[in-house]
């Protein structure tokens, strides 16, 4: 797996750095500066935590599933590797792939079948532990993480048990997506978004995020110095 993700990021860091390469050196001409770090190409990823309603329910969320006025079918309950949820009444259903509109619906179904009349069925993902995000570099604990909800920079780095004091660059925070087809990243100082002078970014499923080692003169570094020290760029 450790293998996997470093090939992943030399590959990404290949093609930024190509971007840098290609304006002459220095800060790359062929790079536009924007004002944030737009949510990622895939609805599932953004809409997630949006809470909108073509996200599509994956293994190991968390639902919160209610029946108005019938307390006893109320249940949390954990999405299965197969995609399935058991529920009173009902027994097994299959909630994977599903938006939450279309589980609604599938669940006022059964439980109409014999069981309640009109019934009023309501889903709520409390954790969406289907995204998944990368973290590597100048971390305690790198790996892949699932984030639950809303999650930020700060929270994101916190998964892996924070950075390294002893090598970790503060000033050296690389956060990658994919957006509108092309590959974004940005550079934050983790010292300036810990004192709140620059905003502590929000992450989505797919996102990778390295903290550079001080010293080092890895890809990353390279890439660190050919950009302004805070800024988020577009390559095209």
């Amino acid at each position: 797996m450790r293998n996997w993700m470093r090939g992943l990021l030399t590959s990404t860091l290949v093609l930024l750095l190509a971007a840098c390469a290609s304006s002459g050196g220095g800060r790359s001409a062929a790079a536009s500066t924007v004002t944030a770090l737009p949510p990622p190409d895939t609805t599932a990823a953004s809409g997630a935590y949006e809470g909108a309603t073509d996200y599509r329910i994956g293994a190991m969320d968390l639902l919160q599933i209610s029946v108005f006025g019938v307390q006893d079918l109320d249940k949390e309950v954990r999405v299965n590797s197969n995609g399935q949820i058991s529920l009173p009444l009902v027994g097994g259903v299959m909630a994977g792939g599903r938006t939450i509109p279309e589980l609604e619906a599938q669940l006022a179904k059964k439980y109409a079948d014999g069981f309640l009349q009109n019934p009023q069925v309501s889903v709520f993902v409390k954790e969406y532990s289907s995204q998944r995000i990368t973290l590597e570099g100048a971390v305690k604990k790198p790996g892949i993480y699932p984030i639950t909800g809303k999650t930020s920079l700060l929270q994101a780095i916190a998964l892996a048990e924070g950075v390294d004091d002893k090598i970790a660059d503060l000033g050296g925070i690389v956060l990658m997506r994919q957006v509108e087809g092309k590959r974004q990243a940005a550079v934050f100082d983790l010292r300036l978004v810990r004192k709140g002078m620059v905003d502590d970014p929000q992450v989505y499923g797919d996102d990778i995020i390295v903290v550079e080692q001080s010293g080092s003169k890895s890809a990353f570094r390279r890439f660190i110095e050919a950009v302004p020290a805070i800024g988020v760029f577009r390559w095209f």
